[in-house]
Order: structure tokens, then sequence, then C-alpha cells
């Protein structure tokens, strides 16, 4: 219920006052109204879910449907135990802005339940800091969700020991996730989700490999094929990696062309292998083939110079042609 009556039910109307209390400074009235402000602000209230508005950064890269629906039963079941965090629309008036308990506001209006909500009033500066040292209390939020929070920040304008202090972190922390966080659109994201068991080695690996351009179509392409949706976050990430991972397929390779080389007598001499790149020559081992392969070790210079000249000959007649 709204506490209005907290501040006119013992003011006497200003005809029937008496001078002394028009005369009151007006500092005790700004005191009053501030003591009932920070009064409401540690209050929880019960607030439609229909009021309420996203604000501040997205902490989550969607929502895990299993671990949803478990919170949904547990809040069907035993209640809102933990309040969410708002704070009053800074352009609408009657409305109020989501800070954190993004999670708890989305089942209780699965369950077409109020909120249960501390409202306080916060500025941008302070809604993200808040948020940030929410998230950072949290022990389930993944890697990646934490890197695309610090380059949302960043994206808006925040520098990075600001960044550092709404997470709790240090500075190369902070290069280190915002090496991830920036390398990857926000829609992208999303449609990976989470991935809770992928850490910060294998999401360097997909910044590294989609620095190439061609790395990148594939797995953006990947991402419109219609069983990737059907896959868990972990098994989205694992899959877009071996799109981006995919090469060319090698070129086959050539056929080889093989014949058998026998004595007049019909027994087998070598074996010979050829492609259009190469040429290779087995000897048989045997005493009649013995010195084959000397032979054509000691003569090949000979045989070369016997095909040059022929190859030449060739030449000049299809020239005179």
């Amino acid at each position: 219920m709204a506490r209005k009556g907290i501040l006119t039910s013992n003011i006497t109307p200003p005809s029937e006052a008496p001078s002394r209390q028009r005369t009151a400074p007006q500092g005790a009235v700004g005191a009053l109204q501030s003591s009932l402000t920070k009064l409401q602000e540690s209050a929880v209230q019960d607030i439609d879910t229909a009021l309420i508005d996203n604000a501040g950064m997205e902490d989550r890269l969607g929502l895990d449907a299993a671990d949803q629906a478990r919170l949904i039963e547990s809040l069907q079941t035993y209640g809102q135990q933990v309040p969410v965090l708002l704070r009053p629309h800074p352009k609408v008036r009657g409305r109020y802005e989501i800070v954190y308990g993004r999670r708890r506001l989305a089942a209780l209006r699965k369950l077409g339940l109020p909120v249960k909500a501390m409202v306080r009033q916060l500025d941008d500066h302070a809604l993200v800091m808040a948020q940030g040292q929410e998230n950072n209390a949290r022990t389930d939020l993944s890697f990646i969700e934490k890197a695309s929070f610090a380059a949302q920040l960043q994206d808006a304008g925040y520098d990075r020991p600001t960044i550092a202090a709404a997470l709790s972190i240090d500075l190369p922390m902070v290069s280190r996730l915002l090496k991830v966080g920036q390398a990857f659109d926000l829609d992208f994201l999303r449609q990976v989700g989470r991935a809770p068991a992928i850490g910060r080695e294998r999401w360097m690996t997909l910044v590294t490999l989609f620095q190439d351009p061609a790395a990148h179509a594939r797995a953006s392409n990947f991402l419109r094929r219609p069983e990737f949706v059907q896959l868990s976050t972990n098994e989205r990430f694992e899959a877009v990696l071996r799109a981006a991972q995919k090469t060319a397929a090698p070129a086959p390779k050539p056929t080889a062309r093989k014949s058998s080389l026998s004595t007049p007598a019909g027994a087998p001499l070598a074996e010979m292998k050829a492609t259009d790149r190469s040429v290779s020559l087995t000897v048989k081992p045997g005493k009649p083939e013995a010195g084959f392969n000397r032979w054509i070790e000691e003569n090949a210079e000979d045989l070369l110079n016997e095909w040059f000249a022929r190859w030449q000959s060739e030449q000049a007649t299809e020239n005179d042609a």
C-alpha cells in the first residue's frame, strides 16, 4: 500500500495551522522526506511485473530452460524468498526498471505473480555498479557472460577502472575479459548462449579463428542451420568452433598408374608407378635382375639425352606444321 498517509495525516492544513508552524524551517520537511525515502527503499514491495522494464547491461546470455523450470517450480512451491532490485523508471512515471533479478522476474511473470522488490533511486552509474556487484556475488555466471558484461560497459562509455570496480576484479582481468567480449557481437553470443563449460582459452581460440573472414562466415552460416537450435549451449559452442576450424578439402591425390616389367623369360623384373608428377621404379630382388638397377643408374643420363633429343625433334616437327 502507498505510504502517502504518513506524509499527510499529522499535518494541519495551512488555513488552520498556528503561525509558528508556518515558520518552521524547510530543512525539517526535507529531512522527513529523506527518512521516508530511505524507509521505502529498505522495504520490500509487491510490484506488478507488467510495470517493469529492462535496464542496465544484459548480464545473462539467454535462460537455460531446465534451470528456469526448476526456479519456477521452487517459486510456486515456496514463494519468492529473495527480492529483486528495481529503480523508478527515469522517464515514465509509475514504471520501474530491473537492476538485478531477471531470472526471478521472468519466472514470476510466467506464474502471473507480482514480484517482491526493493526500489532504490539509482542513476545509470549506480545501476551498473549495483548490477556488477550482484554479478560478482553469483557463482553461476559463465566466463562469456562476464566478458560480455564487461564489453557492454565499455561500449556504454565506462572506463576500465569503473568496469574493474563494478566486477570487483583487477585491470589485467578486465583486459582479458574485454579481449573476448569485444570480439563477438551480442546477437551472436545470445544465439550460442552462456556455455558454462567453456573457459577463456577455448573462447580465445575462437577469437583467433574469427580473424579469418572465411572462418567467421562458416561459423555464422552454421547458426542458421535448423539443427543448431536443438543443441545445448555447450554443444552450440563446440559446433561453431568446428565450423570455424573447418578448412577446404585437400586436393585429391593423383591416381598412380601401375605396370610390371618382366624378363624375356617372363620372370618379374620391376614394378613401375607413374603419375602426372612422378615415376618410381622398384626392382625385384633376384640373380637375373641383380644388375638391372645398377644399369638404370649408370645409363640414366644417356636415357635422359635420348628423350630430350626426341622431344626437340617432335617440337621442330610441330613448328614446321
